[in-house]
C-alpha cells in the first residue's frame, strides 16, 4: 500500500481536506447560481449520489446574493468560484461560503486582495488557488515557452506568496491542465515544495466516455503515489456523473469502501445467459445504495465460485439460469428471467439486516 503525504489540514464547512483526512470527492454545479432553486436541487442530487463539497461559480452580484438562500437549503459545503471582481468574494464570504476558490493574481489591486484576505481570515474560511493550464498569465507563457509542469507551479506560488504575506495560510491547491502528463509532473513538482493540501483534477476532460478514462489515469496516477487531498472529476454534463467516476476511482486504490462496489466478468464464448444487460440492469438498481456492499455478476463458473466466496451476494449464470449466492453460500437456482429480482431481493434483505 502506498504512503500518503501528510499536508495541512484545512476545514471546508464540515469537511476536514488535508492531513489524515479522508480523501473528499467534490463537484460543481452547472445552473445558473442566481437560480436558487435549480442549484439547490443540483446540489442535492450531487449530495445523493455521494458529494461532499459543492462549488459554485459567481460571475455577478445576483449568483452572489443567492447563495445566502442555496447555502440554508443544502447540507454540504458551499465553496464561491470568483473570478476578477473583489466584492463577489466579499458577497459571498458575507453569504455564508464554506471556502473560496480564486487567484489573487487576476483580483487586481493589492488592497483588494488584502481585503478579500482579511474577510476570509475573519470568517475562518480557507482559500483554494486554482491554477490552469489554458489560463496562464502571458508573462509566465513567454517565460517558459507555453503552459509547463514549471510555468504551472510558479503561477500558482505568485498567487500563493500573496496570501502567504497577508499571513493567510488556510489554502488549497490545484494545478489543472486537460493534459494529462502535464498534470502529474505539475502535481508531482508541487508535492515535493509546498506541503498545502492539492486538489487533484484533469480539466476540460471531455464527456463520459473520454473524459473517464483521462481521469481515472490522471488522479488514480496520483492518488497512487500518495498525492493528493480531494478530488474533483471534470465531466461535460451532468455534474452527478462526476461524483459516480470519482468515487469508483477511490474505491479502485482501496481509499474509500463506501458504496456499491459491482464486480462482473467482461463476457466470453462460455456465457449462456445476457450478462451484459444483466449487469447493466443491477448496476442501475444499485447505484443509490451507499453502503459497503460487494455484488457479483458472473457469467459461468470459471471465475463465479472465487466471487461467490468473496462477494456480499451475487449472480453465478448457467444455461438459461443461474444461480443467486450469498456469502459464498448458493442460495437459490433461478431462471434467467428472476436473475435480477432476485438477487434485488437478497441485496434488500442484508441492508435491512444492517439497519
Amino acid at each position: 500500500m502506498f504512503e500518503r503525504k501528510l499536508t495541512r489540514q484545512i476545514s471546508v464547512g464540515k469537511v476536514k481536506v488535508g492531513g489524515d483526512a479522508p480523501i473528499s470527492i467534490q463537484s460543481m454545479t452547472n445552473t445558473k447560481t442566481h437560480d436558487a432553486p435549480a442549484t439547490i436541487e443540483q446540489i442535492q442530487r450531487l449530495a445523493a449520489a455521494g458529494c461532499e463539497i459543492a462549488r459554485v461559480a459567481v460571475p455577478d452580484m445576483p449568483a452572489a446574493k443567492a447563495l445566502g438562500k442555496i447555502i440554508s437549503a443544502v447540507d454540504l459545503p458551499v465553496v464561491a468560484d470568483i473570478h476578477f471582481d473583489y466584492k463577489l468574494a466579499l458577497e459571498s464570504i458575507a453569504q455564508g461560503v464554506a471556502a473560496l476558490r480564486l487567484n489573487p493574481g487576476n483580483i487586481g489591486y493589492a488592497a483588494h486582495v488584502r481585503e478579500v484576505v482579511k474577510a476570509a481570515q475573519a470568517a475562518k474560511i480557507p482559500i483554494r488557488i486554482g491554477v490552469n493550464a489554458g489560463s496562464l498569465g502571458r508573462k509566465i507563457l513567454s517565460k517558459y515557452g507555453g503552459a509547463t509542469p514549471e510555468a504551472l507551479v510558479e503561477s500558482a506560488l505568485e498567487h500563493v506568496n500573496i496570501l502567504e504575506a497577508e499571513n493567510f495560510f488556510d489554502i488549497k491547491i490545484s494545478l489543472k491542465a486537460h493534459d494529462v502528463p502535464l498534470t502529474l509532473a505539475a502535481y508531482r513538482l508541487m508535492s515535493a515544495k509546498k506541503n498545502y493540501p492539492l486538489h487533484l483534477g484533469i480539466t476540460e476532460a471531455g464527456t463520459v466516455n473520454s473524459g473517464v478514462i483521462k481521469s481515472a489515469v490522471g488522479i488514480g496516477a496520483l492518488l497512487a503515489e500518495g498525492i493528493g487531498d480531494t478530488i474533483r472529476v471534470s465531466l461535460t454534463g451532468d455534474p452527478v456523473a462526476e461524483v459516480k467516476v470519482a468515487k469508483e476511482i477511490l474505491k479502485s486504490l482501496g481509499l474509500r469502501d463506501d458504496g456499491v462496489t459491482l464486480v462482473a466478468c467482461p463476457t466470453c464464448g462460455r456465457m449462456k445467459i445476457n450478462l451484459p444487460e444483466i449487469a447493466a440492469q443491477v448496476e442501475q438498481k444499485i447505484s443509490h445504495i451507499q453502503k459497503n456492499l460487494k455484488v457479483a455478476v458472473m457469467g459461468c463458473a470459471v471465475n463465479g465460485p472465487g466471487e461467490a466466496r468473496t462477494a456480499d451476494v451475487g449472480i453465478a449464470g448457467a444455461d438459461g439460469e443461474g444461480i443467486i449466492f450469498r456469502k459464498g453460500v448458493v442460495v437459490r437456482k433461478v431462471p434467467e428471467s428472476e436473475l435480477v429480482a432476485e438477487l434485488l431481493k437478497e441485496i434488500d434483505e442484508i441492508l435491512a439486516d444492517e439497519i
